[in-house]
């Protein structure tokens, strides 16, 4: 039986590793995914206790939502995932608008629960800023939600420390997530901080840096996806980071475990995460993720593999 954690403030439990499901019907990320192995990646993640699952209306243009809503509706698991999603995105023809303003956000909800067909978001974020509406009004509405019982618990995403602080005028944000690995530790600085002290829990995404931290790519390795144009997948840079991954093999090796169990491992070792949700192509990624599990790190371990990736 998996220990489970508390994400926060919030009365959400959940096993520590869950699921990003932004390659579950994120076709517009993903071009050559299937609807078929998207819900067999969600099917695999219920069958193996993994019961946090993180979606977003981006992820496909409400596809993945659906998707999700599909199987939870065909497995009758309703009640025993608790379920994450995000919003603030309008799409017009090519043209993508991100807004905060409160009516949009309260509509945006509502499509939400009918595209996963459930009744209730355990956690809804805010997935981007905008530039015109003050952060403390946008969480506000989602708060009339939370006593509505539409949500459950409240997140922001991609908010600057600044924003961030408006959001939480009030004390009403749980949870926050943004971007943060290995190689890219700026949340270290002052999200951490800020999220310790008013209890908010942070949620990392990118957590293998679009997957060079997971251990399986090579000097030639090259993408035909949104991953092609990345800086730290390219050049000299991608060379360096594979050199950083190459002593991290060694430590895993040492451990008798994978690398990506081990990069998650450390993020979980910190105080401020709660949860980690890496994402997942196949059924079988969703299975070796979850044997994070059986990995506890030393303090001289996790003192080490900071080193290797020390921030410059």
């Amino acid at each position: 039986m998996v220990k489970k954690v508390q994400i926060g403030k919030t009365d959400l439990y959940v096993t520590p590793v869950g699921l990003g499901a932004n390659a579950v019907g994120g076709q517009n990320m993903y071009p050559n995914i299937t609807d078929e192995t998207g819900k067999n990646v969600v099917k695999a993640a219920i069958e193996n206790e993994m019961d946090f699952i993180d979606t977003a209306f981006s992820y496909g243009k409400g596809h993945s939502e659906e998707l999700i809503g599909e199987v939870l509706k065909e497995t009758g698991k309703r009640q025993d995932v608790v379920l994450a999603t995000k919003g603030a995105h309008i799409y017009k023809g090519d043209q993508t608008i991100k807004t905060n303003d409160p009516k949009f956000l309260k509509e945006t909800v509502d499509a939400s629960l009918q595209r996963l067909q459930t009744d209730y978001i355990d956690l809804f974020y805010i997935h981007h800023p905008d530039e015109e509406t003050p952060k403390d009004e946008a969480v506000g509405a989602l708060k009339e939600l939370k006593d509505e019982g539409k949500i459950r618990a409240i997140g922001v995403s991609n908010f600057s420390i600044e924003q961030l602080k408006e959001a939480n005028k009030d004390g009403y944000v749980d949870v926050i997530q943004d971007h943060y690995n290995l190689l890219n530790r700026e949340a270290e600085d002052e999200l951490f901080p800020f999220a310790l002290e008013n209890n908010i829990s942070f949620v990392p995404f990118f957590p293998f840096a679009s997957g060079v931290l997971a251990g399986k790519y090579t000097k030639d390795t090259t993408f035909d996806d949104f991953r092609k144009d990345m800086p730290h997948l390219e050049g000299d840079a991608f060379v360096e980071n594979l050199e950083k991954v190459d002593k991290l093999r060694n430590l895993a090796n040492a451990r008798e475990t994978e690398v990506a169990n081990l990069v998650l491992a450390w993020y979980l070792s910190q105080e401020v995460i709660d949860v980690v949700i890496p994402g997942a192509k196949r059924p079988e990624q969703v299975k070796n993720n979850l044997k994070t599990l059986d990995v506890q790190l030393s303090a001289e371990e996790k003192e080490e593999i900071s080193q290797i990736f020390m921030k410059k």
